[in-house]
């Protein structure tokens, strides 16, 4: 058969009436068996393909999500897009991820673009939106989420892990294993992960009457993570460094103990944070902060699809509890 296949002739051939082939390709409808197994024959049989973008224009509804990331060197996002997806897909949507920069302006301009997509919902990992833009996707009707990103105020709905606890976790169990020289290597300063993360760790320090030793910047990036480390430990080094994610800190354990010569932990603890799965690797075996990757991925699709599907307004912002996983990169605490 040439030319495009209709509906119309799905259900000659299988002998339903056209609305029960819209049944039967609409995620959600019902349908008996019987009829499914009728009409999808019908449909191969004649190379048949419903237009999704048609059904949305009468509908109003595109099942599409649009999924914003900054990058994807950071083994936590792969993993987390993977299962977002893969929730979302089971609830009948379909994804749409773009790349973006950290730079306010691009993240505006990929979002602007998401929109023209006619989106049902956005989400948008590792990324920040300014409030001109959220206005904007407020006004479209199109919802929100920000996943592993929280922004001042509570305009916008946002999952996180307890970062703050979590940074507090990390400083309690170096100065339990008897640190007193203790750094931080931060990552990029314009995320909240990494302001919450290095305030808690700050909090747990001074509540001990400890001052941080030493500090430096490596914007969550593995080559920036290395020359922080070469910066630190360049003269009066630290005894202990807690590293705002695993990432950087795969990057740090390789500096001190490939080019420096240090052995970690006899020399120096390393704790890292998010918990990836290469951090349980016998090369690395991190001590670090899990990521409760799976439950910040169901609140996530819960709050969105309650928003789109429910047409809930109200911002939710859920930050979920984070546990210190305690492996081999750090002296265990005493007793």
């Amino acid at each position: 058969m040439t030319g495009r296949v209709t509906a119309e002739q799905v259900a000659q051939l299988a002998g339903v009436s056209q609305s029960a082939v819209s049944r039967v390709f609409t995620p959600g409808a019902s349908a008996s068996q019987k009829t499914v197994d009728k009409v999808r024959k019908a449909a191969a049989e004649l190379g048949y393909r419903p237009n999704v973008l048609a059904r949305a224009m009468v509908s109003g509804k595109s099942r599409i999500i649009g999924l914003v990331v900054a990058y994807l060197e950071n083994h936590f996002y792969p993993e987390a897009l993977e299962k977002l997806s893969n929730a979302l897909q089971e609830q009948g949507y379909h994804v749409l991820i773009f790349m973006a920069s950290n730079a306010r302006d691009n993240v505006d301009a990929v979002v602007e673009e998401i929109l023209d997509y006619q989106v049902d919902g956005i989400i948008a990992a590792s990324v920040a939106l300014s409030s001109d833009l959220a206005d904007r996707c407020r006004a479209a009707g199109v919802p929100v989420v920000l996943f592993n990103r929280s922004q001042d105020g509570d305009a916008i709905s946002a999952v996180t892990s307890d970062n703050f606890s979590g940074g507090q976790s990390s400083a309690k169990f170096l100065l339990a294993g008897g640190h007193r020289k203790i750094g931080y290597i931060a990552g990029w300063e314009g995320a909240s992960t990494q302001r919450d993360r290095e305030a808690g760790f700050l909090d747990a320090l001074a509540a001990s009457g400890q001052m941080l030793h030493a500090r430096t910047v490596g914007n969550f990036h593995l080559d920036q993570a290395q020359e922080a480390a070469r910066e630190m430990f360049a003269s009066d080094r630290p005894d202990a460094v807690f590293v705002a994610n695993d990432h950087m800190a795969f990057a740090v354990m390789d500096v001190l103990r490939f080019e420096l010569g240090l052995s970690v932990p006899g020399d120096v603890s390393v704790i890292g944070y998010d918990d990836v799965p290469l951090a349980a690797w016998p090369s690395y075996n991190l001590t670090t902060v899990r990521q409760p990757a799976n439950r910040m991925v169901a609140r996530t699709v819960e709050i969105l699809l309650d928003m789109i599907e429910n047409r809930s307004n109200d911002p939710r912002q859920v930050r979920i509890d984070s546990a210190l996983v305690v492996r081999g990169s750090a002296r265990l605490p005493k007793g």
